[in-house]
């Protein structure tokens, strides 16, 4: 640990599993105090107690990030306990790989609201502390998904596409109230991502995706830059996929 990010305070959405737990897991290894939230408190518990006993403040929220009390919540709770909010890792995402003709509204709604939603509130929450603060770095977990668009994917792309715009605009936005605002954009990877819609558990096991740890060396790499520089977007692609 070089203790890159001591004395900041990160909330992590999604951090039960995949790229969530290892970026919630790096920051803290960097000494930021961490709150983390999701819907599996058995993991958040885990998880809160494994960065308690390597000597990390955090603390956890059990909810659906897509519901705004979730959100509420959970930026009150990082104000109360830590005093301030530095950073915010919009990375709750689902996805269900179907051609279009094949896809309900249901699904429609429930790719829409999980993925975007989850984003506008967490962030519409956090702002206002940054803009007192006058100072905080927000990033977008979307996709590569959200710059090309792919066969059986329109949905889920429409979604990445809608973190990207969102978070173009923020940055235009907040840049001037001291806020940097940036998205990380990787391939395939390797977590429980859309297990049974459109993956398998065996075919991201044998895949040659990236690994999770990846992802969140990224996200530490763009929460610790200097104050006078920011990270706009990051493209990801593992060493053995085609462009």
């Amino acid at each position: 640990m070089t203790g890159k990010l001591i004395g900041k305070v990160a909330i992590v959405t999604g951090a039960s599993a995949g790229i969530g737990e290892a970026a919630a897991r790096m920051l803290a290894n960097e000494g930021a105090s961490v709150v983390i939230t999701a819907r599996r408190e058995d993991r958040l518990k885990n998880l809160a107690n494994e960065f308690k006993l390597q000597g990390t403040e955090s603390i956890y929220i059990v909810g659906d990030a897509s519901e705004e009390a979730t959100a509420k919540e959970t930026v009150d709770a990082a104000i109360k306990e830590f005093g301030r909010v530095d950073i915010l890792i919009n990375n709750t995402g689902i996805g269900n790989y179907k051609e279009l003709v094949d896809t309900s509204v249901a699904e429609y709604d429930e790719m829409m609201i999980t993925n975007m939603r989850s984003t506008f509130l967490f962030t519409r929450y956090v702002v206002p502390q940054m803009i007192l603060q006058g100072s905080g770095t927000i990033l977008m977990i979307s996709s590569m998904a959200g710059i090309n668009g792919y066969p059986g994917q329109a949905v889920y792309c429409s979604t990445k596409f809608a973190q990207m715009g969102f978070a173009k605009s923020l940055d235009k936005e907040l840049r001037p109230k001291g806020i940097k605002v940036g998205v990380i954009c990787p391939g395939g990877v390797k977590t429980e991502f859309a297990i049974g819609k459109g993956r398998t558990k065996e075919g991201v096991a044998k895949s040659e995706m990236l690994e999770t740890t990846d992802v969140a060396a990224s996200i530490l790499l763009a929460c610790t830059q200097s104050a006078g520089s920011r990270i706009i977007e990051i493209q990801m692609r593992t060493m053995a996929e085609g462009l």
